[in-house]
């Protein structure tokens, strides 16, 4: 693998490593520091590398480097020699940053939690976890959140200092408070998922890397004894059901196929039975969450048979589901499959309450409910949702279904 293929691929699977175990090592305070340290590592490899080749383990290179780089910062600053100086040098091994992988493992999952901390906002955790536990550039969080460089800095700034306020430890969560702040962290791997599997990017609809990472995050609870809890089990269950559906979601041109449309013999099979064994671990210790409703529906989603049975089960537990944590999408969802069970007539009758006028997906709905019955209000519906939608492959996918009906 050349340079400049090499670098961009460490980039991914060793940033948030790095980050993790300097913070670790100094405290939270020192996050932009241990950014910089990283950031500044990877450009010394480009420039390294293109002159003398790549080294025998690459790896192992980069935390060489970042060390020796975090410990010359560190020294220079005047903080460094009045506060955290005498720390460390009380510690066994004063001058040394632990990279064993063990140390690594842990340094990743302790700050899962710390930038998870419920003084910053649920937005500001998932921007925190794609930049530091991901390694994505502000270019490319300002793209999932269809905003600009400068406002992603900005905000990822304020949620920085508030964990510096905060004085935020980089440990698990004594027992007490495992279980709120892991609800918390679930919640920030669920919306990283989410924003993959409909990305809100104007170009994209998937965006297949977020929800990898989602998925590696949450293996890294499961993996870790007391994080491996029926509720972990269920959100990974979730995704891995989603997920298996991904290469069958878009067409050759981008644009989405319907769940009614899909080619199903593109259904990954394994990821279907991964998801049915963490579904399975799910079920132990009697609790329900949201992830275990949402887990079962989209079980039945990876069932091919398109049976009445599928559909009230699916039903039911969009019913126990609303009760629980309602959201549009969920109501939506909702009125689908009141369609495929009670009739598209109640349907239409149920989801015209809902009067979801600001989401393009609405009037979708409407307008696949009235096809049958009265194709100019079809028309009128698809129409509304085509002017509503931002991205592309929704808009061509609408163009179709209008073109059809006409």
């Amino acid at each position: 693998m050349e340079t400049g293929e090499l670098i961009p691929h460490l980039f991914r699977t060793e940033y948030r490593k790095i980050v993790s175990v300097l913070c670790k090592r100094f405290g939270i305070a020192y996050l932009d520091t241990a950014e910089d340290v990283t950031s500044d590592t990877f450009l010394t490899a480009v420039q390294v590398w293109g002159l003398q080749g790549i080294p025998a383990n690459p790896s192992a290179w980069l935390y060489q480097v970042a060390r020796n780089k975090a410990l010359n910062q560190l020294q220079r600053q005047k903080t460094y020699a009045q506060k955290v100086l005498p720390a460390v040098s009380a510690q066994e091994g004063s001058a040394e940053i632990d990279l064993s992988p063990q140390n690594i493992i842990d340094s990743q999952l302790e700050m899962m939690f710390a930038i998870c901390h419920p003084s910053i906002s649920a937005e500001a955790q998932v921007g925190l976890a794609l930049r530091i536990l991901c390694g994505f550039g502000l270019d490319e969080i300002a793209s999932a959140f269809l905003s600009n460089k400068e406002t992603i800095n900005k905000r990822l700034s304020r949620a920085k200092e508030k964990l510096r306020n905060e004085q935020v430890c980089i440990s698990m969560p004594h027992a007490g408070a495992l279980k709120e702040r892991l609800d918390t962290v679930l919640m920030t791997i669920y919306l990283l998922f989410n924003e993959g599997y409909y990305s809100q990017s104007q170009n994209q609809i998937l965006r297949k890397e977020l929800c990898w990472e989602a998925m590696r995050l949450c293996t890294m609870l499961i993996e870790h004894e007391p994080t491996n809890q029926p509720v972990a089990n269920a959100l990974m269950a979730l995704m891995c059901f989603h997920a298996s559906r991904f290469d069958a979601r878009l067409d050759q041109h981008g644009e989405i196929v319907l769940y009614e449309d899909q080619d199903t013999t593109l259904w990954n099979t394994d990821l279907i039975s991964k998801g049915g064994y963490f579904l399975h671990a799910a079920m132990k210790g009697g609790l329900l969450s949201r992830y275990h409703l949402e887990a079962a529906i989209a079980y039945w989603n990876t069932q091919k048979e398109d049976s009445t049975q599928k559909w009230e089960e699916i039903l039911q537990y969009y019913n126990q589901l609303l009760m629980m944590a309602y959201s549009p999408i969920a109501a939506l969802n909702r009125t689908y499959a009141l369609s495929k069970v009670r009739g598209a007539a109640l349907a239409i009758k149920e989801g015209e309450k809902l009067r979801l006028t600001d989401m393009h997906i609405y009037f979708a709905l409407l307008g696949k409910l009235y096809e049958a019955s009265d194709k100019k209000t079809a028309l009128m519906h698809y129409q509304t949702a085509y002017n509503k939608a931002r991205n592309v492959g929704d808009k061509n996918a609408l163009l179709k279904k209008m073109e059809r009906l006409s």
